[in-house]
């Protein structure tokens, strides 16, 4: 049914379908087709579901649509459950529609229609017949590129190694840590969580996880590619390191061929020997300098052995405790200055009067990380929103977009992702929508690996990648921190967050022996 050579126009949707860029007006998300009445030309923006009745089932019956749509030869690449309201209205007109999406150019329109028809069967099936359906196009991405920007923009000093961090052996696929921790009580060491993809890209390192063992001389080490403000100079750093490894191995390959330093040979060929020498050690300084720990542990990239959980993406890197400035470190903090006034991120966060009384704005704009919102809270929010509906609002820093505060979906997404470096996998994920349509995406590329928190500190997740049209991410995706404490403490039981507290009792204790 899918059409595979589907010829990409202007006008291609609307010839069949003519309200296939008003249905989400605003949004630049064509739509192939929609059932139900028609939408008008207004702006639309998506809004969170969340007490649905649909919502204790709502698995099972994706879990469903997702398979069926399969059977009858629809590729999607996402499913998701949103409510949709007019811009700037308090209640959304639509308060659930399944929105399917599929790869730009793959559906044809009568393709379209009769998935439709089956969706709208299983949707009929379990007592919900008046939740309609679209196929949209939607490009679901993995967001990869420099991610957080420095959680402390006033205190240079501040370490913060949530910067862009990339194998020492390959530096070209960057990502970021999110959270710091410590291994055990009686254990000094400090670890930071990263997606696998970050820590062992592919196909650079095989898909099979790793742990490191104790005693082995052979690490795998991680680089800290420095204190970079802006994306672009990033992109410069990274190139120059990979650049100058690739010298080292030019200027070796010229060593090899003067050979060692023979009695009587000519002053241009020792000098020449030595200035290669010279710049072999000088550009290995600058490297090891940078190199701030190793992988500790990562999982190989899977999906949970059901069918469609949260997909296993994490890594822990260890810290060498002499590559960090202890005495200033802040711990788990997120700075949410920058793109935001003082006024209007306590107007956005705390929306409402009652909420406001005992507010006030963060010391030097830094929100420390505790806690996790649990998977209930998730679901079923007690926050209110500018309009007075309850919503989960959070807040997260990315290089990319910086500040960003936006909110979360009470319903799960489903995502598939097509042989990716030989992975291919069907997940859930949380998804997270704009704030409002004024202050546009949450993430985009170079983001992936952000924490994402609530207002009050709380870890809400670690963000993972996106869907959308193919130049704009209308929707952020992020793998709930409820779950991956679950899958770290599985693996090393007597990790916490780091807290700076630890550090501080250290010493007083170190000082009053």
């Amino acid at each position: 049914m899918a059409g595979d050579d589907v010829v990409y126009t202007a006008t291609r949707l609307t010839e069949k379908y003519p309200n296939a860029y008003s249905d989400f007006y605003g949004s630049a998300t064509p739509c192939v087709y929609k059932s139900g009445p028609d939408w008008p030309g207004i702006v639309r923006e998506p809004r969170p579901v969340h007490g649905h009745a649909i919502q204790l089932a709502w698995v099972s019956i994706g879990t469903r649509i997702c398979d069926e749509l399969e059977s009858v030869g629809i590729i999607w690449t996402s499913v998701n459950p949103l409510a949709y309201a007019n811009a700037g209205e308090p209640k959304p007109f639509c308060p659930l529609i399944i929105c399917v999406g599929v790869n730009p150019g793959s559906l044809l329109y009568e393709a379209a229609v009769a998935a439709a028809a089956v969706v709208k069967n299983i949707l009929t099936d379990a007592g919900f017949p008046d939740i309609e359906v679209a196929f949209i196009e939607s490009v679901v991405t993995r967001f990869t590129g420099p991610k957080l920007l420095s959680f402390n923009s006033l205190v240079d000093r501040v370490p913060d190694l949530r910067k862009p961090l990339t194998p020492h052996s390959y530096p070209y696929d960057e990502g970021s840590a999110a959270l710091y921790f410590r291994l055990s009580k009686d254990d000094d060491g400090v670890v930071v969580l990263a997606c696998a993809h970050v820590a062992r890209p592919l196909p650079v390192y095989p898909n099979t996880g790793m742990t490191h063992k104790k005693g082995s001389q052979h690490r795998e080490e991680i680089v800290m590619l420095g204190t970079m403000g802006y994306d672009n100079a990033i992109k410069a750093m990274m190139a120059t390191i990979g650049d100058r490894l690739q010298s080292i191995d030019a200027w070796n390959n010229v060593l090899r061929k003067l050979g060692g330093p023979v009695e009587g040979e000519r002053e241009n060929v020792t000098e020449s020997r030595d200035e290669h020498l010279d710049l072999v050690a000088k550009v290995t300084r600058v490297i090891q300098k940078r190199t701030i720990g190793f992988v500790l542990h990562s999982e190989k990239t899977e999906v949970s052995a059901e069918s469609y959980k949260f997909t296993k993406d994490w890594a822990h890197i260890e810290l060498y405790n002499d590559k960090i400035d202890w005495t200033t470190f802040k711990g788990n903090k997120l700075w949410v200055g920058g793109k935001l006034s003082i006024s209007e991120y306590g107007n956005m966060m705390f929306p409402q009067s009652q909420d406001r009384k005992n507010y006030s704005y963060l010391e030097d704009g830094l929100l420390r990380a505790y806690d996790f919102v649990r998977e209930a809270e998730m679901h079923n929010p007690q926050q209110l929103d500018v309009h007075g509906e309850k919503c989960l609002l959070i807040v997260k820093n990315g290089l990319t977009t910086g500040t960003t505060v936006g909110r979360v979906n009470g319903l799960e997404s489903f995502r598939r992702v097509y042989e990716d470096h030989g992975i291919s996998h069907k997940s859930l994920e949380i998804a997270v929508l704009p704030y409002d349509k004024t202050h546009g995406k949450f993430s985009d590329a170079g983001d992936s690996g952000s924490v994402v928190l609530d207002r009050g500190g709380r870890i809400v997740g670690i963000l993972t990648g996106g869907s959308g049209t193919t130049d704009k991410t209308n929707i952020t995706y992020l793998t709930p921190y409820w779950w991956v404490e679950e899958q770290v403490k599985a693996k090393f039981p007597g990790c916490s967050l780091y807290e700076v507290v630890h550090y501080i009792r250290h010493e007083l204790n170190t000082l009053n022996k």
